[in-house]
């Protein structure tokens, strides 16, 4: 156990004095209610006894231990860590939002629902799409809704046999997971040696029982891939669906529609691309936008217009073949209201320049550092751009190593050994909220990394040096997770 963490473990524990008050409770305001039964009651709660500035200091040092977009740069690839402007997190949070309920009738809640039916509008023209909704609480979700949707407009139009969907090497890892979820059978494309999908891999598996394709755009590879408009019609001679993984749209916003490039359907992920980082998992939205013979299938519920003589409303509708409900309510609220007000904040112009920068900045690095680290495909890459640390290997460093010694240099470390099909990867992504001031100081720091990584492998094959906690047993941690501290276990 370091400092650090005796620290904290003698400030909560072994600082508790009996009688100590930290906080006061106000008057009971309410009706006592009667407590359980007394078997499902305790006497001994061994709850710390501290003053009331000794919790702010335990709570403010543990929040220090965070990593945070807030506090140093999160280059954390195909994961979208960017700055989340504080105004979206201020009118998400205001009483007139955070304070309804999802089942206050909807003349109660037109303002609510104006904002909902604006942003489907909003996504609409961003990507092309005839029909959307905003349902899905995840992009996997989003997924899910997706291929679910393809499976019941092929069996609706008597396309029973067609179960085969075809999953590029490339794509992202839920991808086959939410075609096996749907009833498909998975058949993985392989990439070609420019890092597009292989066509004759691709046009051999066009038989009767495709039901078609889910394609990652950019892929997992930071490639928008050159062939996609073929790819696509390909898929369409054969009788096939495209679907696009939509959750690298920070590369695209502004400058291609998805739906304009051939795709059937695609879903989108508000909590990357617009606004609300998803740190630690969530919270997330995975809206889903398709062409118009996919319409009648949409998750429920559907924001509608509705315009009869003088009476003007918002009202919530389910499409006649709707796949059905995907969560109990309207989907995540909350993150909706964020991406409303990032679209509204940049304007056409704004939303553009993510993309730009994005892509200028993933560039930059590229060039910068492909000298020190293998790049398997020395392209122009998109919003991110993957390393490999083979070079490294001889001198018994990988990855996985030069990840932990960029914690000690205050960075976050980025996605490492994925994709899959680049070994030892490193996946790198700037975002387009960072400054070219923090892009030269994570190159430089790279640089030293690759240096030492010849002159003194030891050193980053043993970091982090300086983190709160050391290099983890990651596997014991997974496998036998330590979730409890007792005062009884010795330090």
């Amino acid at each position: 156990m370091n400092n650090i963490q005796e620290f904290q473990r003698k400030l909560l524990m072994d600082r508790s004095i009996p009688g100590r008050i930290g906080s006061i409770l106000p008057d009971l305001d309410v009706p006592k209610q009667n407590l359980p039964r007394p078997e499902l009651l305790r006497d001994n709660l061994d709850f710390p006894e501290l003053s009331e500035p000794e919790i702010v200091r335990y709570f403010t040092n543990l929040s220090r231990l965070n990593f945070s977009i807030d506090t140093n740069f999160y280059p954390l690839g195909s994961c979208t860590m960017k700055y989340n402007p504080k105004i979206n997190d201020e009118i998400a949070f205001s009483p007139d939002y955070a304070g309804l309920h999802p089942n206050q009738p909807v003349d109660e809640v037109q303002g609510a629902l104006t904002i909902l039916y604006r942003l489907q509008g909003y996504l609409r023209e961003i990507t092309g799409m005839s029909g959307i909704s905003l349902a899905p609480l995840a992009g996997a979700q989003g997924e899910l809704a997706g291929v679910l949707m393809m499976r019941r407009y092929l069996l609706d139009n008597g396309q029973t046999q067609r179960l085969k969907m075809l999953i590029p090497d490339s794509a992202h890892g839920t991808n086959p997971a939410s075609a096996k979820m749907a009833g498909f059978n998975v058949v993985s494309v392989p990439t070609d040696d420019s890092g597009n999908i292989d066509l004759k891999a691709l046009r051999a598996e066009t038989t009767n029982d495709l039901a078609g394709i889910m394609i990652t755009l950019p892929s997992t590879l930071g490639l928008f891939d050159q062939n996609i408009v073929e790819i696509c019609h390909i898929i369409h001679q054969a009788g096939g669906l495209v679907y696009a993984d939509g959750a690298n749209m920070n590369a695209l916003l502004g400058q291609v529609k998805i739906g304009a490039l051939g795709f059937d359907l695609m879903h989108l992920n508000l909590h990357k691309t617009f606004s609300t980082p998803h740190g630690g998992g969530g919270p997330g939205a995975g809206p889903v936008a398709v062409k118009s013979i996919l319409e009648p299938y949409l998750p429920s519920p559907i924001i509608e217009f509705n315009q009869e003589l003088d009476e003007k409303s918002y009202y919530l509708k389910s499409p006649n073949k709707s796949i059905g409900k995907l969560a109990a309510f309207h989907g995540n609220f909350g993150v909706l209201v964020r991406a409303y007000v990032y679209i509204r904040s940049l304007g056409d112009y704004g939303l553009k320049q993510i993309s730009q920068n994005a892509v200028l900045n993933a560039n930059y690095i590229k060039e910068q550092l492909k000298e020190y680290y293998n790049l398997p495909f020395d392209r122009n890459c998109m919003h991110e751009v993957v390393f490999s640390a083979t070079k490294h290997k001889d001198k018994g460093v990988n990855g996985l190593s030069i990840s932990k010694r960029l914690l000690d240099y205050g960075f976050h470390a980025p996605t490492m050994y994925f994709p899959l099909t680049v070994d030892e990867a490193l996946l790198v992504e700037p975002t387009e909220t960072e400054s070219k001031e923090t892009l030269d100081l994570f190159i430089e720091t790279m640089k030293t990394i690759d240096q030492e990584a010849q002159s003194q492998p030891d050193l980053v094959h043993d970091a982090p040096h300086n983190t709160p906690i050391r290099r983890l047993d990651e596997a014991k941690a997974a496998r036998q997770p330590d979730l409890r501290w007792s005062r009884s276990e010795e330090p």
